[in-house]
């Protein structure tokens, strides 16, 4: 229709506008944030591990998981992931890039969202996991986190199937972006200061205090009698 009224062949386009008004699905636009339990989340991850439906199984996808779940990086992030953004003893990591998907296509976006750059220091059991992975062929601009087919993961493809089907019957209604939740959320609860999750996380503190501070303050303080 758009090529109809460029090349004047009517006179308007009766359905422009209309894409924007279309429901978008849960994975795309996320819920409000949505955080895991430990054991929930432990449960998440085991249930990935151990995942074995005939013919397509998710197990692949179980270290993809639990990065998410140790990291608090968004999706596309770790998608994006490369081995050279790993120093060689898996104890730093560079978020300098992302894959997204833009017009039915992946493309590789530069800088984070908010286009910026962070090298975060890990933790033992992260270290360990991206240890447990790595191989011979890990290195240089090779995706840590392939798909079955060694190429980058279809995020769109992974939450729709993959996730609603391993994660819906322990805690329905997530989706893969409520790893990054569960990840600030449990942080705060351990103590660790909103500036410093802010950084690891490359988002505000006032974020974090508004949407998960706040929240937990509630959920915990109780009115005096």
């Amino acid at each position: 229709m758009t090529g109809g009224v460029k090349h004047k062949l009517i006179a308007n386009n009766p359905f422009y506008g209309m894409a924007q008004d279309m429901p978008k699905p849960k994975y795309v636009t996320g819920p409000n944030p949505i955080s895991f339990t430990e054991d929930e989340r432990q449960s998440v991850i085991n249930s990935f591990k151990t995942n074995c439906r005939k013919g397509i199984n998710y197990r692949h996808y179980a270290p993809f998981v639990e990065f998410l779940f140790l990291t608090g990086c968004r999706p596309s992030e770790a998608i994006g992931l490369t081995w050279n953004k790993i120093s060689d003893e898996c104890s730093l990591i560079t978020f300098s890039e992302s894959i997204v998907m833009c017009g039915g296509r992946q493309i590789k976006s530069k800088g984070s969202k908010n286009n910026k750059v962070r090298t975060i220091a890990v933790s033992p059991n992260l270290q360990q996991l991206l240890e447990s992975i790595k191989t011979e062929s890990s290195k240089g601009d090779s995706l840590v986190f392939p798909s079955p087919e060694g190429k980058a993961i279809n995020y769109d493809n992974f939450a729709r199937r993959a996730w609603s089907i391993v994660v819906d019957p322990i805690k329905p209604d997530t989706t893969p972006y409520n790893c990054r939740d569960t990840f600030i959320t449990l942080q705060l609860l351990k103590g660790v200061p909103s500036a410093v999750i802010a950084k690891w996380c490359d988002t505000s503190t006032g974020m974090i205090d508004k949407n998960y501070a706040d929240k937990l303050k509630l959920s915990q303080l109780r009115p005096m009698d």
